[in-house]
């Protein structure tokens, strides 16, 4: 059974970010363009911290592809970290600067964030060993994976868009969302707001949350376009897509919550406003005029767009800092300060699309295999023609 995979290394400072992607089939035609233009998205957003002004990141591909092509290998891509010639005497791979890694050390560790159990789990008394790899600067790699599994999707005619619905106080996190709405999303505004007439009340509670030290969180809404009938499966839990899915959005950084179509919302109606009837004619076969399911049915997408909504916790790292306690001293200490941003939100959307294109991307590997893109294509055909004679 083919899945598309990915395995990250790399800390925050370090020298760079290391991905390997395997599962790409050969003959995939990739766009560097492209690729870096979601790194570049994942860079945007207003409230960002200091660090997006230092990283211009691009991908460096070191194996697996030639003459742009795929070649059936795993993929072997490097992030460089411009920030590193600032840090290599404190995160040295061989040696360290004792001066200088004292500096840096991390004692008070952050409420909401890995930095003390990190810290006990593995053993470590200097909380930067756990914080480094935990950062948010992972979602670099995350990115380049999704952006080659986009390449993949691509080819089957899948899109995929997000955009943001609330941030903080301002907007609507339960805001109705169809893939229209988000491909009217401007990647170069502020926010990538959905609504754009909410736009200037995010960037002004941003303003006032920097002002007061704090963070803020927000909603993200991200889907999937042309989805075949049928990725995922209701025989077993863990084969259900609506579950896989949820687990990569969840494994994002700051994402506390996720849901798929209407999902809180639902929780609140009845069933006659909750499932989305279906109909029968011989131009459109069978087809729905709502998706409050979000794409998906007991597990298995069902041809509708795929849509997911991710609700982000406000970031841990806040200037004024929180209390919290020395590990050396167990003194009371207020948490430290590591160069961050006021908010991610816009930011996370480009994540979450990520996380998305590789679910749906190991599906589909998963349910039509093949060595080389032309055997999976014709997999592909073969399958969607008889789901269409259904």
């Amino acid at each position: 059974m083919s899945h598309f995979t990915f395995l990250s290394a790399g800390e925050s400072h370090g020298p760079q970010l290391t991905v390997i992607v395997t599962g790409v089939p050969a003959g995939v035609r990739l766009d560097r363009e492209r690729i870096n233009r979601d790194l570049a998205r994942r860079q945007h957003g207003y409230g960002r911290g200091g660090r997006m002004k230092i990283e211009h990141d691009e991908i460096e591909i070191v194996g697996g592809v030639r003459g742009g092509e795929t070649l059936g290998s795993p993929i072997a891509i490097s992030i460089r970290n411009a920030d590193f010639k600032n840090w290599e005497a404190a995160m040295g791979v061989w040696e360290v600067d004792a001066n200088e890694a004292h500096k840096r050390r991390v004692h008070a560790p952050r409420p909401g964030h890995v930095d003390l159990i990190g810290g006990m789990k593995y053993d470590r008394r200097d909380l930067r060993d756990v914080l480094e790899r935990a950062s948010a600067r992972e979602t670099a790699s995350r990115v380049a994976a999704g952006a080659i599994a986009k390449e993949l999707l691509r080819a089957f005619g899948i899109e995929l868009r997000s955009g943001v619905v609330s941030i903080g106080p301002a907007g609507d996190p339960d805001r109705a969302t169809t893939w229209d709405d988000l491909g009217a999303v401007d990647d170069d505004s502020p926010m990538r707001a959905v609504d754009r007439d909410a736009e200037a009340a995010m960037v002004a509670e941003v303003d006032k949350a920097r002002e007061a030290g704090e963070t803020l969180g927000g909603t993200i809404v991200a889907a999937a376009h042309n989805v075949p009938i049928g990725l995922g499966s209701y025989v077993q839990w863990n084969e259900k897509l609506d579950g896989r899915i949820a687990q990569a959005i969840l494994s994002i950084h700051a994402v506390k919550a996720v849901a798929i179509g209407d999902g809180v919302a639902a929780a609140q109606r009845v069933g006659s406003e909750v499932h989305d009837p279906i109909y029968f004619d011989e131009e459109h076969r069978y087809h729905r005029t709502s998706n409050r399911a979000g794409g998906l049915e007991g597990g298995v997408t069902n041809g509708q767009d795929v849509v997911v909504r991710a609700y982000m916790k406000p970031i841990s790292t806040l200037r004024r800092g929180l209390p919290s306690v020395d590990i050396e001293t167990h003194e009371p200490h207020r948490s430290q300060w590591e160069r961050s941003d006021v908010t991610a939100v816009p930011a996370c959307g480009v994540v979450c699309e990520a996380m998305l294109a590789i679910a749906l991307a190991d599906a589909m590997r998963e349910k039509f295999g093949g060595d080389s893109l032309g055997e999976m294509r014709g997999n592909f055909e073969g399958y969607v023609a008889r789901v269409g004679e259904y």
